[in-house]
């Protein structure tokens, strides 16, 4: 009888435990994957904040903004396709 309910206490105290460490777990497991994205989002910041110091003129910032599809206030952005095909024609 008090093996019985010995047994039972230990069932009872890790069921209880069950779900706080399970839970730990999770969170430290997604703590851990923020902390590389946080990394990987640093390094990202760092190369482009040295693009930004070696872009020495605004026309290298242009042309940049330019390659990324990006326009000028009052300026319509038009995307031309098939221009490798045209040019390999001509």
């Amino acid at each position: 009888m008090t093996r019985l309910l010995a047994l039972g206490g230990l069932v009872l105290v890790g069921f209880l435990y069950w779900k706080p460490m399970h839970t730990y777990l999770r969170t430290k497991e997604e703590l851990r994957q923020r902390q590389a994205e946080v990394a990987a989002l640093r390094v990202q910041k760092h190369r482009l904040e040295v693009r930004i110091r070696t872009s020495s003129s605004g026309e290298a910032l242009d042309r940049e903004a330019r390659r990324l599809g990006l326009v000028k206030p009052g300026e319509r952005l038009f995307i031309v396709k098939g221009i490798n095909a045209w040019r390999a024609k001509h």
